[in-house]
């Protein structure tokens, strides 16, 4: 079926949203509007769905979550007995809708919906998902992207997002359902709850989550009197009733809220990209900062599994990259745990292969093992479900990717904003105790072991077209990979999609055992390294450069000269 009949079916049987109806109706007669919706489906992968919210099936709307869900009962009747999922959203446009529309099909097949009555953060449907003991999770999210997006995010009984496996299997059993010839099946929200086969999540479980968050804490007292004052905002997300509560409960009682960001709103009017990252959507808060002189501003994502923070120096304020937190955090309670006897016996840390260098250093001091997956925090759940599995999960001390992503415990298997904002204020009275601020921590930290600096520059490619030019840039990669890189000659290339590392001076060849991933790595002289690779949840194309100096301004200036190079590449 074209574009065009697809377009007409819509048109003729999608009349439950009276938007969508308004939108097709819109674009009649607009070949390329039509085009964009139904020249390809949403496609179901580890990440679940994310799209652009609108009409079509290239879209996110209740018809695309619908089809999902349906295809996600088909697995999960066929895989297993009296299976249950655990739903929630955050403050994405619609994300409450397609959260209850996601329980109505699962009711409908059969299958216990645990739903949330509120937006809660992404680690929360995790932990949900296993204190339940379901055998999936739903929530609804599109992360930090633009407003204009939403999504679908899927995790396995373990807690962690959904593997390769598993999303494959359930994507075959999508592709399986037909929109409107009644393979969805639906009953009727409040008859689902009458019935029993929707069950709102209980507020017991929001204190529990947050018990296991609190047994996190390294320095349990050490806020209470600090005289630690910070800036929250939770960029109009689901962080802040949660991340709040916790940080009352250990002490931190000067918290200022960013006002224009407090309360939940997936239009996100203060910041066209609601994500931590960006220092664009830090600056209201910053604003507020200098305002209040507080020692450290934190800001979480909308679905609050990512956390940015800025901090106060002599001269104004820092913005911390991921990286840079992720190493204060880890050397934080390397040493402390350290110091205080309670390092478990070969400790075992996570990082992702994009995640900087320094966090190898720092585990060389302390003895601490460290391990490198792919991109994509799933993979650091994997590792931790591979010590349970061993009885060893003791030995987990923290895993963090450069994107602002960090989990301490194995009480969750995804990243979490709301730990990870007890531990950074926490490490930030602990070093106020002692005179620092977290510029001079991580100051002292460079100092010790050199500057390591990470840059990441994001190339945006929208709509049919893009996708096309992104798989060219990595097809161009492959047949013709640069021999040096800003005068930096290439040393080793990997390629974890076709799985191998080479070593360009002996032209050796090995395997590489790790999952498949369209991810191009080239290691250059003097300790740089680029790495290329197609977002997984975004239409872009991310460049990770390491540059290492004997000085901050040495290492920027080298950083900027390979991003400058690469740049080239991406046109």
């Amino acid at each position: 079926m074209d574009t065009k009949e697809l377009y007409k079916v819509w048109l003729d049987n999608a009349k439950d949203d009276g938007d969508l109806t308004k939108e097709l109706v819109e674009i009649a007669g607009d070949e390329k509007e039509i085009y964009e919706r139904f020249y390809t489906e949403l496609k179901f992968g580890t990440a679940g769905l994310r799209g652009i919210i609108g009409a079509g099936t290239n879209r996110m709307n209740v018809y695309t979550v619908r089809r999902a869900t349906q295809g996600l009962a088909n697995f999960l009747n066929k895989t297993c007995k009296e299976p249950s999922v655990a739903i929630s959203h955050d403050s994405r446009i619609k994300a409450d809708v397609f959260a209850r529309e996601a329980a109505r099909v699962l009711a409908a097949n059969g299958i216990k919906a645990y739903i949330s009555r509120e937006l809660q953060p992404t680690p929360v449907v995790s932990y949900a998902v296993r204190e339940l003991k379901a055998s999936a999770g739903i929530m609804v999210t599109a992360s930090h992207n633009r407003a204009k997006y939403n999504g679908y995010k899927c995790y396995g009984s373990d807690g962690c997002q959904m593997t390769d496996v598993s999303a494959n299997a359930v994507y075959d059993e999508i592709l399986k359902v037909e929109y409107f010839n009644g393979d969805i099946k639906l009953v009727d929200f409040e008859e689902g709850l009458k019935s029993g086969m929707i069950e709102w999540i209980g507020e017991d479980l929001y204190e529990t989550y947050l018990d296991n968050v609190r047994k996190q804490s390294v320095n349990p007292d050490v806020c209470r009197g600090a005289g630690l004052k910070v800036v929250y905002t939770p960029l109009n997300g689901a962080g802040n009733k949660l991340v709040r509560k916790v940080l009352s409960q250990i002490g931190i009682d000067n918290v200022v809220v960013v006002p224009e960001q407090e309360k939940p709103d997936g239009n996100f009017p203060t910041c066209p990209y609601p994500n931590p990252e960006m220092k664009e959507a830090l600056s209201v808060g910053l604003e507020l900062c200098r305002k209040e002189q507080a020692d450290l501003l934190l800001a979480t994502d909308p679905d609050s599994d990512r956390v940015g923070i800025a901090v106060k120096t002599k001269d104004g304020y820092r913005l911390m990259t991921g990286n840079e937190t992720g190493i204060m955090l880890i050397n934080y309670l390397l040493s402390t745990r350290k110091e205080k006897g309670t390092l478990p016996e070969n400790p075992v840390a996570v990082k992702t292969i994009v995640t900087s260098k320094l966090v190898e250093r720092v585990c060389e001091k302390y003895g601490c093992e460290l391990k490198n997956v792919l991109t994509g925090f799933k993979y650091i759940g994997e590792q931790i479900l591979l010590l349970e599995q061993k009885g060893q999960e003791n030995r987990y001390v923290f895993g963090f990717e450069e994107s602002y992503g960090y989990l301490a415990g194995t009480y969750v298997r995804d990243k979490d904003a709301v730990v990870a904002s007890m531990l950074i204020c926490e490490m930030a009275a602990y070093y106020l105790s002692k005179g620092k601020s977290l510029d001079d921590v991580m100051t002292e930290i460079y100092e010790e072991y050199g500057y390591y600096l990470n840059r990441t520059d994001s190339y945006e490619f929208d709509g049919a077209e893009g996708m096309a030019k992104m798989a060219d840039i990595m097809d161009s990669f492959r047949k013709e990979p640069p021999k040096e890189v800003a005068g930096y000659k290439v040393t080793e290339i990997t390629d974890y999609l076709n799985s191998y590392k080479k070593d360009l001076a002996t032209g050796e060849q090995t395997e590489i055992n790790l999952p498949k991933s369209n991810v191009l790595s080239y290691s250059l002289e003097g300790g740089m390294a680029v790495i290329v690779r197609p977002s997984g949840t975004e239409p872009k194309v991310k460049v990770y450069t390491t540059s290492v100096g004997t000085s901050n301004e040495k290492a920027a200036e080298i950083a900027e000269n390979l991003a400058k190079y690469m740049s080239g590449f991406m046109k």
